[in-house]
């Protein structure tokens, strides 16, 4: 097992912008992405979670790390269309005008397909599928007439290769790499680039609550360099697709893993 490489210092690939990252309280990708994002140098932040306490919590930390940069939060469940709208109109008027949307809301499960019921399958789909399409449509509206804007959405590795028990997170982020695409093409003609990253297994305290220890040794094992990625490894790559180094990609899926099926 290779050892994860030391933290990479900002860059200033995200100076001046405006950030609105969903599920972003906690300690997974969501958060290592708010974070990165003020160490490239973002001046205002807006997160969105279920979760109240965490996000106070999350919101308190991050304006810690950077006093001079707006952080805010507010409560969001992506399943009601009401809480959708909500938001970005708070967003946008907290900030003067989202730049970046990070698509990171997403709910998984494990479950054999004979014994799902419609309400779970419904469920990951609402959260993970749907609930990254309401963000889009909601984002693009306020982003089109200014003719730019970035949007990252959180795919998985397993929108391109299957797993037992998975199949309906797995059908939700194939959904969600689709709607990147088609999504992506419709908003290139007004200057909006729309990017997804398909992480493998990123290793936080809110996976290892959710899944077998078993399971998760033995998925990142499967991982080019033995072990899991680091949420932050992840971040790098969403913060990659929504700063002007990515300015020429449009609908692409970028894979943070190995790969292995």
């Amino acid at each position: 097992m290779t050892a994860p490489p030391p933290y990479v210092p900002g860059h200033g690939l995200l100076a001046g912008r405006t950030v609105l990252i969903t599920a972003a309280a906690g300690a997974g990708i969501g958060m290592a992405t708010a974070r990165r994002a003020l160490e490239e140098g973002a001046r205002a932040l807006v997160l969105s979670d279920i979760h109240s306490r965490r996000l106070d919590e999350a919101v308190a930390a991050l304006s810690a790390l950077a006093p001079a940069a707006q952080v805010t939060g507010r409560l969001c469940d992506v399943t009601v269309e009401d809480e959708v709208q909500a938001l970005v109109a708070a967003a946008e008027a907290a900030t003067g005008g989202i730049d970046v949307l990070v698509n990171n809301a997403g709910l998984g499960g494990l479950k054999p397909v004979v014994e799902m019921t419609d309400a779970e399958w419904s469920l990951v789909l609402d959260v993970s599928l749907t609930g990254t399409f309401r963000m889009t449509r909601a984002m693009l509206r306020a982003m089109i007439p200014r003719g730019r804007g970035a949007i990252v959405n959180n795919a998985s590795v397993l929108g391109w290769r299957a797993q037992k028990g998975q199949a309906h997170y797995a059908a939700a982020k194939a959904g969600v790499m689709a709607l990147t695409r088609c999504a992506g093409l419709e908003a290139a003609e007004h200057g909006i680039r729309i990017n997804a990253v398909a992480p493998s297994i990123a290793l936080h305290e809110h996976l290892k609550k959710s899944a077998p220890e078993a399971l998760l040794n033995a998925l990142a094992a499967q991982e080019a360099f033995g072990r899991a990625a680091e949420p932050w490894e992840v971040a790098n790559a969403i913060v990659f697709l929504a700063s002007d180094y990515a300015s020429y990609m449009v609908g692409e899926i970028l894979s943070v893993s190995s790969q292995r099926a």
